[in-house]
């Protein structure tokens, strides 16, 4: 229904936005097989788990990595029993751990802004400003719009309808469970003089105020918007010299001009589809923003964003490639300065990629498996 009211609204449909052409309003495409997601644990880890020359070690946290001479040796690593225990390489060091992980690491291990270690009592091995900075998310604003149909809210709000729901995956492996957080999908432009999307829906038929609280107590559904390529620039802080200790995330969302501006035409056009057929028959409430915010009040959308926004986990950019001052890794994903350690996932970006991160992330691994096969 959204699709269609979308289209009604102006936006064209997209067989494949993963094509020649991204713009458009479609249903997502996914990473399933027989009703289930598949992880890149499962694609790539569970076919040679048994493998000889694999180890994989669950339940560790590794503290730093091991460098002498600039040469990366192994890590060091606390185990499920809070134990430390050392691990060398024969060859090199990859780090897979995250926009947030890999230069927390990095920077505990000696790598990073050389007066920022030291003001924390940490050894400098490289100094690399950039390690850490260039942070960039997704930014999703929220919609939720109360039904005067039934939605999921109302069938995981009873027994009978989880049971309901349950018994149709065993069966069929079709239904509610089979699906992805999101169902449809829409890459709009907020300017006509833009040569390219700048915004991204996010549609799920339930709505909560946090997932892990539960959904609502009313049939309603989300329409969520987000900024595909913001100019804000955020940054991970180290706290402590202690590993174990999380850093400071400071995303510094909306810090421009485009950033606000660019979201605010993103919630102006959510609230105009909602308002158009066949969705406008099926909505009795704009929950949230308020109906009452009127549509051209920009100063009072911009305030409701602040207030109601958050991430969409999609965090890349701390350990960017490049061969400027900031870069932290060339392209060939090697550390600068560093031999024998590599980064790959998705804080090696430069810069955000213009839609999800999964299957980018997954691009990642898979290039350095072939740099280090080369």
């Amino acid at each position: 229904m959204w699709v269609e009211a979308a289209q009604n609204a102006g936006y064209p449909y997209n067989k494949d936005y993963n094509g020649k052409t991204q713009e458009g309003v479609s249903y997502f495409q996914l990473t399933t097989k027989n009703g289930k997601r598949c992880s890149a644990a499962v694609a790539f880890l569970n076919p040679v788990k048994h493998r000889q020359n694999l180890r994989i070690i669950t339940r560790a946290y590794t503290q730093k990595i091991i460098i002498d001479d600039n040469i990366a040796k192994g890590v060091i690593y606390k185990d499920k029993a809070g134990k430390l225990q050392t691990i060398l390489a024969r060859k090199e060091v990859i780090i897979s751990a995250g926009a947030i992980g890999s230069p927390h690491l990095l920077m505990h291990s000696g790598i990073g802004a050389a007066d920022e270690l030291r003001a924390l009592n940490i050894p400098v091995i490289k100094d690399l400003a950039g390690v850490g900075k260039n942070l960039q998310d997704h930014l999703q604003a929220r919609l939720v719009f109360k039904c005067n149909g039934a939605t999921l809210n109302d069938e995981v709000r009873s027994a009978f309808g989880k049971m309901k729901i349950g018994l149709q995956y065993i069966l069929s492996r079709t239904g509610p469970m089979t699906m992805a957080a999101s169902l449809a999908v829409g890459f709009m432009r907020t300017q006509k003089h833009l040569l390219t999307p700048d915004i991204q829906f996010h549609v799920q038929p339930w709505s909560a105020d946090s997932p892990g609280e539960g959904v609502h107590p009313f049939s309603a559904f989300t329409m969520s918007v987000c900024q595909l390529r913001p100019e804000s620039r955020g940054s991970i802080k180290l706290v402590s010299d202690n590993p174990d200790i999380y850093p400071e995330i400071h995303p510094n969302y909306l810090a421009t001009e485009n950033d606000r501006n660019t979201l605010v035409e993103g919630v102006k056009i959510a609230r105009r589809i909602g308002r158009t057929q066949p969705l406008k028959d099926n909505i009795f409430e704009e929950f949230r923003p308020d109906a009452n915010l009127a549509l051209d009040d920009n100063a009072g959308t911009l305030e409701w964003i602040r207030n109601n926004t958050v991430s969409i986990y999609h965090p890349t950019g701390t350990c960017k490639m490049g061969n400027d001052k900031m870069a932290v890794v060339d392209d060939k994903l090697r550390v600068h300065g560093v031999q024998n350690l590599r980064v790959a996932d998705c804080s090696i970006m430069p810069m955000i990629v213009s839609g999800n991160t999964n299957a980018p992330a997954i691009m990642i691994g898979e290039k350095l498996a072939e740099l280090v096969l080369g």
